[in-house]
């Protein structure tokens, strides 16, 4: 069986300004960089990101100012835009229902930073990082959780990366109705599925550079937002059979998560599953989770260190710690 180690960390870095952010994201800036367009390096280029920063994330921008400059490097402001940067896919699947948010995070291991972060740059935010402030997924103090799928179209256009948009919608808002509101004026680079939950409301909205933020059937997503799937889409990814099965095991059954063809093994990209989380956004708490093993942050009791877990193939029967297997009606 294949098998293979990843370190996971929970870090705290306050609003961004004391150097506990710096310290983890200096590290890190050598395979950041390379992720920045052509016209991203540009003078020219640096400047209209920034003009559409300000303009579409305002309430952000000092935490931008705050963060280019504890990075201290010539391209840090116009890459943590986010609006210059190289398009990535996620093959992942999730689910929002009974104020319970559940997914799988599927990527190459090489390409997460595999880091929960506890941060207060507007507000007290929880959730999984990455590309430096972006979020794969999260909550805020309000109980609001959203987390994102790639929607499996290969269109592009100018606009933010779907990771800042997890965090300005996180940072911003405080239920399902004003953060879909704020989606409407927000230009998305690549197609991507965005699922939302609250105490009262758990919605799904597809957006992209070539469709106005529309609200899917209900609040689950897989790899596509339009039907029918291609064949050899549904061969790579299996977004119809992934969708069906996490409809059919619902937000409580966490064990399905980690069973075929929720977890998802070793692709030929080498794209795998590499975390399942739940939060219960009211609550203020989030437990990841892997076969065998369980880490559960909070509000309330958020703590930083390391988890070393073997990422492996999946087990048709294997068990999460601590979790039930009720389904959501």
């Amino acid at each position: 069986m294949r098998q293979q180690d990843m370190t996971f960390r929970a870090i705290e870095v306050g609003d961004g300004g004391d150097g506990r952010w710096a310290a983890y994201a200096r590290p890190l800036w050598p395979e950041m960089e390379g992720l920045l367009t052509v016209e991203g390096r540009t003078p020219q280029g640096a400047q209209r990101v920034r003009e559409l920063f300000g303009a579409h994330m305002p309430e952000l921008v000092p935490v931008l100012d705050r963060l280019a400059a504890q990075l201290d490097r010539p391209e840090a402001e116009a890459f943590l835009t986010h609006a210059a940067l190289r398009p990535f896919s996620q093959a992942c699947t999730q689910i929002g229902r009974n104020g319970t948010l559940l997914r799988n995070y599927d990527m190459p291991p090489d390409q997460c930073e595999g880091t929960i972060v506890s941060s207060h740059f507007l507000r007290p935010v929880i959730g999984m990082q990455d590309l430096l402030w972006g979020l794969l997924d999260g909550m805020n103090d309000a109980g609001l959780a959203v987390s994102v799928t790639w929607g499996g179209r290969s269109a592009y256009g100018r606009g933010f990366a779907v990771l800042i948009v997890v965090r300005y919608l996180l940072e911003t808002c405080d239920s399902v109705d004003e953060a879909v509101s704020r989606l409407r004026s927000l230009p998305v680079a690549v197609p991507q599925n965005l699922t939302l939950v609250d105490a009262g409301k758990a919605v799904t909205v597809f957006v992209g550079p070539d469709i106005p933020p529309t609200v899917a059937p209900d609040a689950c997503a897989a790899n596509h937002q339009q039907l029918p799937v291609t064949g050899e889409q549904e061969r790579a990814l299996r977004t119809q059979e992934r969708l069906r099965a996490i409809r059919a095991a619902g937000v409580d059954d966490v064990a399905a998560m980690l069973r075929p063809p929720l977890y998802r093994p070793v692709d030929e990209q080498g794209s795998r599953t590499l975390y399942t989380a739940r939060y219960r956004p009211v609550e203020g708490r989030v437990t990841y989770y892997w076969p065998g093993e369980s880490w559960q942050q909070s509000f309330g009791d958020f703590t930083p260190g390391s988890r070393t877990v073997t990422l492996a193939e999946a087990q048709a029967q294997a068990q999460p710690q601590g979790t039930g297997t009720d389904k959501c009606s």
